[in-house]
């Protein structure tokens, strides 16, 4: 892997066919080495990014799903009360906890590595190698933002009872968003960045025969290009790759070997997830949608 060509074709016998801009910056991410900030639609592969690269170099996957309310402690540990408890509860049995200085003895133990939970953020300083990807975060709030910036500047957590851990090996980090609201410049400062794209057209079918073998190619092209036009109307959220993946898996899973209206219809389920955009797709002419796609393919 001495270029993003070399890591391209690893990313693709990982299963994920990565174009030019998306191997250069997942390359330079791991050569300056630099956080990675993705950012796109929903659907098309950021996540997926991550996984693949975790598998290209040998390396653990941790996620760290982000939310509304997200806060560091959720992040990065947590200590295992019902354990620490039965701890407790078992040195009293014993006898062991009425001595002079044993509540300070007792206290030492209860707060020791073996009852703290590592959430995403601290067990991927502690483990090497690791990829983190921190997932849509602009799902979490401005403040979440800020102590993720503070984390990934020296890649250091605190545990005021254990003391400070140090990634030895900085974690490969990639950050996704959707882009739902803007995240500050800060982050963004601190990271590599890429717009991720919808696929081209022969891109989107390769990805597609690779998840589904089962397909035909006739149908592959049909639906890619279906979703393609889908793509162009004014919908709440435009399909993508994972859509367009789970629409050929239906039409698959129906015996289809070719689209027709009546089954493009009944499965709008798979590739348009709002009932806005579904109504929306069915005022359309369904069967001019298919006679294009049918055509084109």
């Amino acid at each position: 892997m001495h270029d993003p060509a070399g890591l391209a074709r690893l990313l693709d016998g990982a299963g994920y066919l990565a174009d030019e801009g998306v191997a250069t910056a997942a390359y330079l991410a791991l050569a300056l080495p630099r956080p990675l900030f993705l950012e796109g639609e929903p659907g098309v592969g950021k996540t997926s990014l991550a996984a693949a690269l975790a598998e290209v170099v040998g390396a653990d996957l941790l996620r760290l799903q982000c939310y509304e309310g997200i806060d560091a402690s959720q992040a990065l540990y947590d200590w295992d009360f019902p354990r620490q408890l039965l701890h407790l509860r078992a040195a009293e049995s014993a006898g062991s906890a009425t001595g002079p200085g044993d509540a300070e003895r007792l206290e030492s133990e209860v707060y020791s590595r073996r009852f703290l939970l590592a959430r995403p953020l601290l067990a991927a300083l502690e483990t090497s190698p690791a990829v983190l990807l921190v997932d849509e975060i602009d799902r979490a709030d401005d403040e979440f933002e800020a102590f993720l910036l503070e984390v990934l500047s020296d890649y250091t957590i605190t545990v005021p009872e254990l003391g400070t851990v140090r990634a030895v090996v900085p974690p490969v980090v990639i950050v996704t968003s959707n882009r739902t609201r803007d995240v500050h410049d800060a982050l963004k400062r601190r990271c590599l960045y890429h717009w991720v794209e919808h696929p081209d057209f022969d891109r989107e079918v390769a990805i597609v025969r690779a998840r589904v073998p089962q397909a035909s190619a006739s149908l592959t092209a049909q639906v890619a290009r279906a979703v393609a036009v889908l793509r162009s109307e004014d919908l709440l959220k435009p399909p993508g790759v994972a859509e367009t993946i789970d629409w050929t898996q239906a039409l698959v899973a129906l015996g289809a070997e070719r689209l027709d209206a009546g089954t493009a219809t009944a499965t709008l389920g798979a590739v348009l997830k709002y009932r806005e955009d579904q109504l929306h797709a069915k005022r359309l002419d369904v069967q001019q949608l298919i006679t294009s796609a049918v055509l084109g393919g």
